[in-house]
C-alpha cells in the first residue's frame, strides 16, 4: 500500500521503507522485537511469490463467485467499484497479518494472548464449533460439481465424504511446498477458466468502465456491503501469516516480499470478482434470470452456459467451479490446523512455563505440520462433520457458528490496529496513517455487517 513515514517516529509508510527508531526492545510476550536484518534478499522478487496464491486460492470459495454472480444479476456493472474497494481492504488486512508475524518473530496468537485472556476464550469456541459446521460446508461445496461432472456416478453425500477424505489425507501427508503448488495447479484453473468464461459472455467495457464510479441504486446497500467485506476470506486472512511463515519468511528482511505476494493474492482475487461480475452482468442480469442462493447458484450457470455456449464451456465451467471448492477446502484444512496447533501449543507452554519464543521457527521448520495437535484438528474438520452431512444441521449450532463468524473479521481488523500501533511492534514497522486508516475502514464496515448478521439469525 502507498503511504509516507511519519516524520520522526519511524512508523511503518506502507512502502516497505522506514526510518527512526531501530524497534529494539526487551523480549517479553507482548513487547516488540527488533528482526531487521542485515542479510536476507535485496529486493521482492515474482521467483518469491506462494503464500499469496494459497491465500487466494483458499479465500475465494464457491459462496463469494455467487454473491458477487447474484450481485451482477441484480444491478449488472454499478457494483464494480465496491467489489474492487473489497479487494483493496483485504490486502490491508492480509499485509498487517503478515507484517505481524515477521516484525515481532512471533506468530499472531502471541500478540491476541498479549491483549488479555478474553481473546484465547473467544478463538478456542470460535475454531472448535467453526470448523465443525465449516467442515461439512466444504466438503458439500466440493461435492457439487463432481455431481454435475459424474451424474451416473455416487450422489452428493458420497462425494463430499470422498472429497474431505481425500483433502485429509493429502495434508496429512504433504508439506507446505507440495500443498502451495497444488494450489498454484488450482487457482491457474479456476483463473483462467473464469476469464475465459467472463471473455465468452462479450462484456460490454463501457459500461464496465462505468461501474468503476461509486454510486448506490436503491436496495444495494446490503449488496455493496457484502462485496466489500465477504469476498476474499475470513480466518484466512488470518492463517496468512502462518503460511509467510511455512514458506520460510520467518523476520522482516522478508517483509517486502511478503507485500509482493499479498498485492499478487488480492488482484488475482480481484480478477475473479470482476469476472463473475461480468458473468452475472452479462448472462443473468440482461435476461433477468434469477438464481439459486448459496453453491448450487453454480450449477445453475452451468446449465444456463450451456444452453448458450455449448457443453465443452459448461463442463469447463463446472470444473473450475470444483477447483475454487477444493482448493477452499484443503486451504483450510492445511491453514487452520496450523493455527489451532500453535493456539493450543502455545497455552500449553504458558501453564508448563517453557517459553514460546520458537513459535515462528517452528512453523517455519514444518514441524508444526507433523505435530498430533495439527493432525488432531485435521481429524475433526474431517471426521465430525461427515455426521452433518447425513442430518440436518441443527438450528442452535447454525446459529452460533454464524454469530462467531460474523464477530471474526471485526475481532481481526481491530486487535490488528490494537497491536501494530502498541510496543509490542517494533517502532519501524508500526502503522502509519493509510494503514491505520484502512484497518479502520475495515473494521468499521465489518462491525457494520457483523451487526446485520447477528440480527438476521437470532431474528
Amino acid at each position: 500500500m502507498a503511504g509516507t513515514t511519519d516524520s520522526g517516529t519511524g512508523e511503518y509508510s506502507g512502502t516497505g521503507e522506514y526510518s527512526g527508531s531501530d524497534g529494539t526492545a526487551p523480549a517479553r510476550p507482548g513487547t516488540a522485537r527488533s528482526t531487521t536484518s542485515t542479510s536476507g534478499p535485496r529486493r521482492s522478487s515474482w521467483r518469491y511469490i506462494g503464500p499469496g496464491i494459497v491465500v487466494a486460492a483458499t479465500g475465494v470459495g464457491a459462496g463469494d463467485l455467487v454473491a458477487t454472480l447474484i450481485a451482477g444479476s441484480q444491478f449488472g456493472y454499478t457494483l464494480l467499484w465496491a467489489a474492487i474497494i473489497g479487494c483493496v481492504v483485504k490486502i490491508s488486512l492480509a499485509e498487517a497479518a503478515g507484517r505481524w508475524h515477521l516484525a515481532t518473530g512471533t506468530t499472531l496468537f502471541e500478540g491476541w494472548r498479549s491483549l488479555g485472556h478474553w481473546t484465547t476464550v473467544y478463538f478456542a469456541v470460535y475454531v472448535v464449533v467453526w470448523g465443525f459446521v465449516y467442515g461439512a460446508t466444504a466438503m458439500s461445496s466440493s461435492a457439487l460439481p463432481l455431481v454435475a461432472l459424474f451424474p451416473e456416478g455416487p450422489g452428493l453425500k458420497t462425494w463430499a465424504v470422498i472429497t474431505g477424505l481425500v483433502g485429509l489425507v493429502f495434508v496429512w501427508f504433504n508439506r507446505y511446498a507440495v500443498f502451495e503448488k497444488v494450489m498454484t495447479v488450482l487457482i491457474g484453473m479456476k483463473f483462467l477458466i473464469v476469464m475465459y468464461v467472463a471473455i465468452r459472455v462479450a462484456p460490454r467495457l463501457g459500461d464496465a468502465f462505468a461501474g468503476l464510479v461509486p454510486v448506490l441504486p436503491d436496495g444495494s446497500l446490503l449488496y455493496t456491503l457484502g462485496l466489500i467485506g465477504g469476498v476474499g476470506g475470513t480466518i484466512t486472512m488470518a492463517a496468512y501469516g502462518y503460511w509467510v511463515n511455512a514458506k520460510g519468511w520467518t523476520d522482516s528482511r522478508w517483509m517486502r516480499v511478503m507485500r509482493l505476494d499479498n498485492r499478487v493474492a488480492y488482484v488475482t482475487t480481484g480478477f475473479f470478482v470482476v469476472a463473475m461480475l461480468i458473468i452475472g452482468a452479462e448472462l443473468l442480469h440482461s435476461s433477468q434470470i434469477a438464481l439459486t442462493s448459496g453453491d448450487r447458484g453454480l450449477i445453475d450457470l452451468g446449465t444456463i452456459l450451456e444452453d448458450r455456449f455449448g457443453v465443452v464451456t459448461a463442463k469447463l465451467f463446472l470444473v473450475g467451479f470444483f477447483a475454487t471448492s477444493f482448493g477452499a477446502l484443503i486451504g483450510v484444512w492445511h491453514g487452520v490446523s496450523l493455527m489451532f496447533a500453535d493456539f493450543v501449543d502455545r497455552i500449553v507452554r504458558e501453564r508448563r512455563g517453557t517459553g514460546t519464543e520458537d513459535m515462528v521457527e517452528t512453523v517455519a521448520s514444518g514441524e508444526r505440520e507433523r505435530s498430533v495437535l495439527f493432525r488432531a484438528y485435521l481429524l475433526w474438520l474431517t471426521f465430525p462433520p461427515i455426521g452433518l452431512l447425513f442430518l440436518d444441521q441443527p438450528f442452535g449450532l447454525v446459529v452460533v457458528y454464524g454469530v462467531l463468524g460474523a464477530f471474526f473479521m471485526p475481532f481481526l481488523a481491530l486487535t490488528l490496529i490494537w497491536l501494530l500501533n502498541s510496543s509490542r511492534t517494533p517502532a519501524q514497522w508500526r502503522n502509519g496513517v493509510l494503514s491505520n486508516v484502512m484497518l479502520a475502514v475495515a473494521g468499521l464496515l465489518f462491525v457494520v455487517l457483523c451487526a446485520k448478521q447477528v440480527k438476521d439469525l437470532i431474528w
